[in-house]
Parts: C-alpha cells; sequence; structure tokens
C-alpha cells in the first residue's frame, strides 16, 4: 500500500517519495520490516502459545535433548507468515501477476499446514490430517501455478531482447522503442527453462514431445504443469522432513531464499540478464520484494528457534516454507536448479525414501525389515551416532552455502 502511496504523493514533488520506484530500496525495507515484526509479535505469540498450553508432543525415540522439548511451542509458522504478508502488501507492487502468485502460494500452504497443525494440537490427534488431504493440498497449488503460467497473458519471457552489438547505454532507451512499437515483439509465452551445465543454459519441456507442430507446444505446457505439480509436492514435503532440529529449516530456507532472491534480482533487470547471457524475465524483479520479506522473516523467527528452541515452526510454517521456496522457483524459471540450491532438503527426503523402501524389501525377503541408516530423516541419522543437535545444525547450514554457490556457479559453467 505505501508503494502506491509514494507513486501518487511523488506527483507532489514530495521528497523521498521516488525513492519507491526502486526495487532495491522497497526490498531493503522489507527485510528491516519483516525482521522486526517477527521480533516484536514473536515473543507475543509464544507467550499466547504457552497460555494456551500449544506444546509439541514428542515421542520418546532415544535422542539425545529429545524429552527436553516436549511442551515447546508449536505453531510458530503464524510469526513466519506475518511477517511475510504485511511487508509484502506494504512494499511490494500487488498487481504484479508474480507476486499475487506468491501471496496465494504462501496463504494457501499455510492454511494446509495450520490445519495439520490445528488437529493435532487442539483436537489431540496426533496423525493430524490426513496424508492424502496434505497431498491434495499441494497437488492444486501446483495445478493452479501451472495453469496460471500458462493462461496469464503477463508471464511470458523476452530472450535475449538485446542484440549483443548494442551497448549498455542504450539498452533501456532501444527496448522501449521496440515494445512501444510492438508489444509482443520480443514476449515470447513458452515453456522454456534454465538448465545448468549446458551451452545455451535452457532446456523447454517441448524437447520431451516425440513430434513437432503446433500440438506439440500445446502437450509441453501439460507436461510442465504436471511437472510443477510434482515440484511444488516435493520440495514442500522436503522442507516439511528437514524440519526437525532447532533451526535447521529455518536457516536452510534462508540461504536457499538469498540465492533465489539473486536469480530474481538478474533475470528480472534486462542489463544483468543481458550481460550474464540469462534468460529476461520481465517483472519479476518484484519478487525481490517479496522473496526479501520471507528472508527476514526467516532470520526473524530463527532468533527464538535457534537451539534450544522457543518455539517451532510446526506444519504451518514449514510446508509454507517448501511451498514458497519451490513455487518461486518456478515462476523464475530455475525449477532444474532445485536439486543442487535445495540439496539439504533433497538428501532428507532420499534418506527416508531409502530407509523405507529397503526396510520393506528387506523384511519381505528376510522376514525382518533392515536399516539402512541409523534413523531417518538423515539429521536424526547423525544425532543416534552421538554428534550434538547445533553441531549438526550448523554442519547443514555451511552445506547448504557450498550448494548455494555451486548453484550460481552453474550459471557460467556450460
Amino acid at each position: 500500500m505505501i508503494y502506491y502511496l509514494a507513486q501518487l504523493f511523488s506527483k507532489y514533488d514530495i521528497p523521498g517519495m521516488g525513492m519507491f520506484q526502486y526495487i532495491s530500496f522497497r526490498s531493503g525495507l522489507a527485510v528491516i520490516t519483516s525482521l522486526a515484526i517477527s521480533l516484536l509479535i514473536g515473543k507475543r505469540i509464544i507467550r499466547y502459545l504457552q497460555r494456551k498450553q500449544i506444546g509439541e508432543e514428542v515421542r520418546n525415540l532415544g535422542l539425545e535433548g529429545q524429552l527436553q522439548k516436549k511442551g515447546t511451542p508449536t505453531m510458530g509458522g503464524i510469526i513466519i507468515l506475518c511477517s511475510i504478508l504485511i511487508p509484502v502488501l506494504l512494499f511490494a507492487d500487488i498487481k504484479n501477476i508474480y507476486v499475487i502468485v506468491m501471496l496465494i502460494s504462501t496463504v494457501w500452504l499455510g492454511a494446509v499446514g495450520f490445519a495439520d497443525d490445528y488437529i493435532k494440537v487442539f483436537l489431540k490427534n496426533k496423525e493430524g490430517l490426513s496424508g492424502k488431504l496434505k497431498i491434495l493440498g499441494q497437488v492444486s497449488l501446483g495445478l493452479f501455478v501451472g495453469l496460471t503460467m500458462y493462461l496469464s497473458p503477463d508471464i511470458v519471457i523476452r530472450e535475449r531482447a538485446i542484440p549483443q552489438a548494442e551497448t549498455v547505454a542504450t539498452i533501456d532507451s532501444i527496448s522501449a522503442e521496440r515494445v512501444q512499437a510492438n508489444p509482443n515483439l520480443l514476449n515470447e509465452k513458452t515453456t522454456k527453462t534454465t538448465i545448468p551445465f549446458f551451452k545455451n543454459n535452457e532446456f523447454d519441456y517441448e524437447y520431451l514431445i516425440p513430434f513437432k507442430g503446433p500440438w506439440a507446444q500445446k502437450l509441453a505446457w501439460v507436461v510442465f504443469i504436471i511437472a510443477v505439480i510434482f515440484i511444488v509436492t516435493a520440495v514442500s514435503n522436503g522442507a516439511n522432513l528437514t524440519d526437525g532440529l532447532d533451526g535447521l529449516a529455518t536457516g536452510v530456507s534462508a540461504v536457499i531464499a538469498t540465492t533465489l532472491g539473486v536469480f530474481a534480482y538478474l533475470g528480472g533487470n534486462v542489463i544483468y540478464a543481458e550481460y550474464l547471457n540469462i534468460m529476461y524475465i520481465p517483472a519479476t524483479g518484484e519478487l525481490v520484494v517479496f522473496m526479501s520479506a520471507f528472508i527476514g522473516a526467516a532470520i526473524g523467527f530463527l532468533w527464538y528457534n535457534s537451539y534450544p528452541a522457543q518455539v517451532f515452526m510446526g506444519d504451518t510454517g514449514s510446508l509454507a516454507i517448501g511451498g514458497i521456496i519451490a513455487v518461486f522457483a518456478i515462476l523464475i524459471r530455475k525449477e532444474l536448479l532445485i536439486p543442487i540450491l535445495c540439496g539439504i532438503f533433497f538428501i532428507e527426503t532420499l534418506s527416508v525414501m531409502i530407509q523405507v523402501s529397503y526396510f520393506k524389501r528387506t523384511k519381505r525377503k528376510y522376514g525382518v525389515g533392515r536399516r539402512i541408516f541409523l534413523m531417518s530423516p538423515l539429521h536424526h541419522h547423525y544425532q543416534k551416532k552421538g554428534y550434538p543437535e547445533a553441531k549438526i545444525v550448523t554442519r547443514f547450514w555451511i552445506v547448504a552455502i557450498i550448494l548455494a554457490v555451486i548453484t550460481v556457479v552453474t550459471l557460467k559453467i556450460r
């Protein structure tokens, strides 16, 4: 809202109002505001949860320090959601289609996670929301995002809009003249995305269609939407599985979010996109404001969630965080970088899949199930081995930073 007020006041030459047109300035405000909100409301929400005795139910799995977590307030994801939504509504262009999709995605999976936590905490049902309903919420969000990208005329890419011979000094004027003469000249509705390690750094889902022609492009969108559904479901569940130690999911998500914010800024700026020879996606620069709010919210929540945690995010936070990361990566056409960037989420999910499948297979074969890991997800394996919780979390953060650096470097390794 402040963004639009600043636009109105700038017409009357009020000093400072022109700064709100800059994404960098509004992103900085979003970080500060979300951090302040999370710190201010965090303590109040924690006290409220304590008064209502909304605490975590802990099963004794033989993990060090586990029983001490019993009764720790959960559903702290509400802090994260409020700290994201308020700054975005204040400082972002909420008419931007990308911002709209991100706001809907945040509320969507936040509501699914809240329903799960509510059933567990208030209705005293340890099972929470059924797995089928969770998957349905994730799949429906993926379907919404995929269809929106297909149907919205505002979601396009503008590939190599500026010939290499033209100088940076003339980029803005040349682009403006071309677009004004023919708004659709440079815009392309496509299923292209970014792929690491390949020369042109691009992959089109149409390549998966075995034939050419007008139907090939339509079928490519079907494949793309299926991929979107899978990615949203996988990443949100991956974040949920990672949320098992104090500060683990929060810190890893902050690192991932920072990297995605950099990608959105570069890909949404015609000059940087041309200089780096990467896909230029008009209007995605506004997503930097959203992701800045996310980063501030994650850091602010980490103030209370770091070891020993005063509050847990619950599914309200973990499902929303995973959904935000997945949808954001899809919107800026970086979803194929997720296995690298979200490597922690990926390996945590993979450890569970390997453990369960190996246990079932050996039980059928030998009558007794065997395990590869001492316990899954992977962070519990290291707990069983005797590593202190704080050390495991810190090392996972370090790995997340390394993976983020590798992800950025892949843009130039082709």
